[in-house]
């Protein structure tokens, strides 16, 4: 791994995890088009820079963190049954993130749903957080756990998730980001003990990168922070459909590439 492939690597996390595009997704393409997808610190730099994307989110919303104790019980709730899963299914997961070719049937599937969600969806009452119940909250975490097939999406599963129960579309999108900081945060953690116990962190070689790690992370900050502000300001306007063309052509290209290159073949 290099100094091109951090940036490169950064900016696609920064760009994508809130964005429902799939940041995982892109993230097993890229290293895959970049010839670092089995590298074992490639996979642990991306786990680490998820925190920079995630630091976006409190940076950007932070008096929402700061405004009640129920903000937090929601999130713990609706964080519960990607928690459950998560540990019952972790080998699977991993599994299916060497697959670029999943990733892309995930995108397809995506892209197709994010054309019509928003006419399935179009009476919300939900327009703020602080409206949303406890069983809401619970629905959308059921809802985020089809993000654990790699292509899918965190983000577009928990805002579908939320406006099939009435949020509206920034309602729904605020709410995936706020519960991408335990969700995230709690992955991230559990992969860094994971790397950990595999001594990955004991090696020359991490010692010498870890730079690469730092950067990283910046990097993943700053692009997070301008897409999520411009995220919001482009659903608030235009809906999903674009998101939806561009998951159905991107996941087209791969499957495309799949079968008449290498390239995605680790």
């Amino acid at each position: 791994m290099n100094i091109f492939h951090v940036i490169i690597l950064a900016i696609i996390e920064g760009l994508t995890e809130f964005l429902p595009v799939s940041s995982t997704g892109h993230m097993v393409v890229a290293s895959s088009l970049l010839g670092i997808g089995t590298d074992e610190f490639v996979k642990l730099f991306e786990v680490v820079i998820q925190l920079g994307a995630i630091l976006a989110v409190v940076v950007l919303y932070f008096k929402r963190f700061v405004r009640s104790v129920d903000f937090y019980v929601k999130l713990v709730i609706a964080v519960i049954p990607a928690v459950v899963l998560g540990l019952l299914l972790k080998k699977y997961i991993d599994k299916l993130l060497e697959s670029p070719l999943v990733v892309a049937v995930a995108f397809v599937v995506g892209g197709v749903i994010l054309l019509f969600v928003d006419d399935w969806f179009k009476r919300s009452v939900i327009k703020d957080e602080k409206n949303i119940n406890h069983v809401t909250a619970f629905k959308i975490g059921v809802f985020q756990c089809l993000a654990m097939i790699p292509g899918v999406s965190r983000s577009a599963a928990s805002i579908v998730g939320g406006m099939s129960q009435k949020l509206s579309r920034t309602a729904a999108a605020e709410f995936s980001f706020f519960l991408a900081v335990p969700t995230m945060f709690g992955a991230t953690v559990k992969d860094l003990w994971d790397f950990k116990k595999k001594g990955l962190f004991d090696t020359p070689d991490f010692h010498q990168d870890i730079k690469f790690l730092i950067i990283g992370s910046v990097i993943a900050f700053i692009v997070a922070l301008l897409a999520i502000k411009s995220f919001i300001t482009f659903l608030e306007r235009r809906g999903f459909k674009l998101f939806g063309w561009y998951r159905i052509f991107a996941g087209i290209a791969i499957i495309i590439l799949y079968f008449t290159t290498t390239a995605l073949h680790n």
